[in-house]
This record gives structure tokens, C-alpha cells and sequence, in this order.
């Protein structure tokens, strides 16, 4: 695994990105200290970052309870 400097990703981002998308692993520090692991993601993590579906709950919406409860309050 290969180290690089906060600083040094920053100004050469492309180099170590294409590393990465070779199969590189990059060690990131910032002060001297571990801070970022950059890894390719391959194709199981990209099955871990599939699209959010939305909620379906049943009853009420919140903006109708929302607006029920001020004209409520203001009767």
C-alpha cells in the first residue's frame, strides 16, 4: 500500500486516482496522521451504493399534521 500526503493528493489527484483505478491502495495523511484509506471500489462495493428508494408510510403526511396542529393553535 502506498502513503501520500494530504498535499500531495491535493495537487495530484489525476496520478493517484488512475493509480487507484488500477487496483492501488492509497494511504492518506494529514499532519502526520492516517486520516483516508482510497481503494478501487470494485464491483461488490458498487452493489453497496445502489440508489436510495424512498419511504412509503401509510397515514397522514407530515405536512398535513403539520398544518392541521397550526390552524389548531391559532383557533
Amino acid at each position: 500500500m502506498k502513503t501520500v500526503t494530504f498535499t500531495e493528493l491535493r495537487h495530484r489527484a489525476k496520478k493517484y486516482f488512475d493509480a487507484v483505478e488500477r487496483g492501488e491502495m492509497l494511504e492518506v495523511f494529514r499532519h502526520g496522521k492516517p486520516v483516508a484509506l482510497l481503494m478501487p471500489v470494485g464491483e461488490r462495493g458498487l452493489a453497496r451504493w445502489r440508489r436510495a428508494q424512498p419511504l412509503k408510510l401509510s397515514g397522514a403526511s407530515l405536512s398535513q399534521a403539520i398544518r392541521t396542529e397550526r390552524a389548531e393553535t391559532r383557533s
